[in-house]
This record gives C-alpha cells, sequence and structure tokens, in this order.
C-alpha cells in the first residue's frame, strides 16, 4: 500500500507508452521496501510548458522528461547541473524549496554502463568517434570528454556537429560521414548515438574495417538488443557493449533524490527488462 504522504514521481514525453522507467524504478521501490509511486504521463508539445511550470504545486517530488521535452525543460529549471549547462537538456527534475532544479544523468548513465560491462574501458583514453550530434550525442560527448577521450563528432549536417563541438569544447571536433574510415582509423572507442538501427529505421551502414583490433563498440540503442552496428563489430571480434545498461543507470541519481535511497543496477533489474522486450541473454 502507498499512503497519501509517500514520495510520487513521474515520466513526461510525446508519445510515452514505450517508457520502461515506471518498470525500472518501480523495481526499486519493491527491492528496498520503499513507499512510493512512479507513473507514466503523456504530455503533448502544447501543454508541457503548463505542466512543468506548475510543478511545485503539483504534488510530484519531481520526475523524468524524454523526448520531445528534453530542452524545455533545461529553460524552465530555475538550478541545473553541469552536464545539463553542457549539453542544453535536462531529463531529470527535482522539486527544491519550491525550485525546480534539473539535471542530466544521460553522461553519467553512459559511463556507468560502460564503467560496468566493460571495465577499464577508459584506462588509455584516445580518439572516440561519436555517430550523430543531437541531445543524445551531447551528453556523451561531455562523458567522455571527462573521461579523457578526444571526442570525434560525426553528423551528415555538419553545421549541427560543429555548435555542438564548440559547446563541449575540451578539443571536441566536428566532421561529416566522408571523413569516417580516416577517424575510425585512430579511434580507441565507437559509439552510435543516432536512431540508425533501431527496429523500425534503417540499419547503421558503417565499414568497420579500418578499426583496429580491441576497438570498444557501443550503441545507445537497446531495441534490438544487438543493433546491425555491433552484430558487425561482433563478427570482427571486437568488443561490444548495448545500450540498455546506460537506460538503467542513468535512472539512479533520480530515484535517489525522489525516494531518498541510492538503489543499484543489478543482474535482476537487466533480465527484467530484456523480458519486457523478449530478450534471453
Amino acid at each position: 500500500m502507498t499512503t497519501a504522504s509517500a514520495p510520487r514521481a513521474f515520466v513526461i514525453g510525446w508519445p510515452i507508452a514505450q517508457s520502461r522507467s515506471p518498470m525500472i524504478h518501480g523495481h526499486w521501490l519493491a527491492t528496498l521496501g520503499l513507499e512510493g509511486s512512479y507513473e507514466k504521463i503523456p504530455v503533448s508539445p502544447e501543454n508541457v510548458e503548463n505542466f512543468l511550470r506548475n510543478l511545485p504545486d503539483s504534488g510530484f517530488v519531481g520526475g523524468n522528461v524524454t523526448v520531445p521535452h528534453k530542452e524545455i525543460a533545461y529553460r524552465i529549471a530555475s538550478e541545473r547541473d553541469a552536464v545539463a549547462e553542457a549539453t542544453g537538456a535536462v531529463n531529470t527534475l527535482w522539486i527544491d524549496g519550491g525550485r525546480i532544479c534539473g539535471a542530466n544523468t544521460d553522461a553519467p548513465g553512459f559511463v556507468a554502463n560502460l564503467d560496468d560491462r566493460a571495465p577499464g574501458w577508459d584506462a588509455r583514453p584516445g580518439d572516440a568517434v561519436v555517430l550523430g550530434a543531437g541531445g543524445a550525442a551531447s551528453a556523451v560527448a561531455w562523458g567522455l570528454k571527462n573521461r579523457g577521450f578526444r571526442v570525434r563528432l560525426v553528423n551528415r549536417t555538419l553545421p549541427r556537429a560543429e555548435a555542438l563541438a564548440a559547446r563541449i569544447g575540451g578539443g571536441t571536433t566536428a566532421h561529416g560521414w566522408d571523413e569516417v574510415p580516416k577517424l575510425l582509423s585512430e579511434a580507441r572507442l565507437l559509439v552510435n548515438t543516432t536512431s540508425l538501427g533501431m527496429t523500425g529505421k534503417d540499419d547503421m551502414t558503417i565499414d568497420l574495417a579500418p578499426l583496429a583490433d580491441g576497438t570498444l563498440v557501443t550503441d545507445i540503442v537497446y531495441v534490438p538488443l544487438v543493433t546491425p552496428l555491433l552484430a558487425a563489430a561482433q563478427a570482427r571480434g571486437l568488443p561490444i557493449v548495448d545500450g540498455l545498461g546506460m537506460l538503467l543507470h542513468q535512472a539512479v541519481p533520480g530515484f535517489e533524490r525522489w525516494f531518498g535511497r541510492r538503489p543499484e543496477v543489478t543482474p535482476e533489474l537487466r533480465r527484467l527488462i530484456l523480458a519486457d522486450l523478449g530478450v534471453v541473454e
């Protein structure tokens, strides 16, 4: 039973039906024996500003924001963490003294997934090639820069990559797709942040031959779990990390903010989400 005074959190997006965040947070609430709730709320672009501005009086302690609302959440939050400031996007909100505060947990979630699934991946940082220049790419680039990598952003629209590179700083550079073969030959890490390879989207068509043996390949897409890019890397004998762990790890800081306990990303939680995806490892 959840009492009326128990903390209430949410995830909003448009659409939102596909979100597995309630399953993740519900699992942690049950595992830790905590009272509280986490609900999925569809909020259209026309209504999101009103929803967010009314948060202090809504009865919610905070929540998650997913596409396409992360940029407006950034604008409305009166206090933001360093990652949010660097990326211009907020995916986690909480109320502090009546103020709306925001963070971007995608960056720490991304690196925590690599720490978990590929220990030592950042022992010898070098060039990291990041495909894409959207919101996810900004979080990934920030995380990699702060682990000592030189980030090479690749995007079909070069000015967008250039703008993101300028925002991230720290030697981050922008490149067109024609430069991919040379960039891959110098890379220690390859990351896909685009929707290419996602179920229902076009496949990722990229020749991995220039990658040196041992180069880590990861994809933030997790449906399918092994994307065409990861399958091609496996076929070459390269180490891979799928994108599911980023989803799980990025949820940790918000849960701790709202419910007062820091949860763990466990094999049991991973199996739970995989079962929902119809995948058995």
